[in-house]
């Protein structure tokens, strides 16, 4: 399936409001890719799919993991939103016949991070911050800077804000998004 197709049917399964973002993140990864030397159509539709089982109702989206073997984490459980990145990389291979591991791998760690990204991974994690479309949240122009100087840098911002803003809120951070956080600040260390 090439990416126009792709397109077509990611339209079809999205509201207006997420297809528009997913368009975004498509449009911010191949500006990305272009400054950090990423595969340009690698970035587009890892872009593109990142949120393809976004749509997933979530008690069926733990369903939809079990079913297919996929681990699900204490965390997921009680978070289930968060499996949707895991499952867009499924979605990504079983509906769009995507088959580069990069790109799913980018797709499946989109929401939390991990620890040793690959340079696609985290433009994926960025770009999703970062896209057009998207609310501007506190620093964000600084941020988006960021995005096309220090990928890693960026990354520790964005990973940063997320945990404060969850920790003001009193919600569960991931261990995962945590793991990564600190991570990247060993190495800037």
């Amino acid at each position: 399936m090439d990416r126009v197709q792709m397109t077509a049917k990611l339209k079809e399964k999205l509201s207006a409001k997420r297809f528009e973002h997913s368009i975004g993140v498509a449009y911010t990864a191949g500006t990305m890719a272009f400054v950090h030397g990423v595969d340009y159509e690698k970035a587009l539709i890892a872009g593109l799919l990142h949120d393809c089982a976004k749509y997933v109702p979530n008690d069926k989206k733990i369903q939809k993991c079990q079913k297919r073997k996929i681990e699900i984490t204490e965390c997921e459980y009680r978070n289930p939103e968060l499996l949707h990145a895991k499952l867009s990389a499924v979605y990504a291979r079983e509906k769009y016949d995507v088959k580069d591991e990069e790109i799913l791998t980018a797709i499946a760690c989109h929401t939390t991070g991990r620890p040793e990204m690959t340079t696609l991974d985290k433009i994926i994690y960025i770009a999703d911050y970062i896209e057009p479309n998207r609310a501007v949240l506190p620093e964000m122009e600084i941020i988006r800077r960021e995005a096309y100087t220090d990928l890693d840098k960026c990354l520790v911002h964005i990973l940063h804000n997320c945990i404060s803003y969850l920790e003001k809120k009193k919600a569960v951070v991931d261990p995962i998004t945590q793991a990564t956080y600190s991570y990247y600040m060993d190495g800037m260390m």
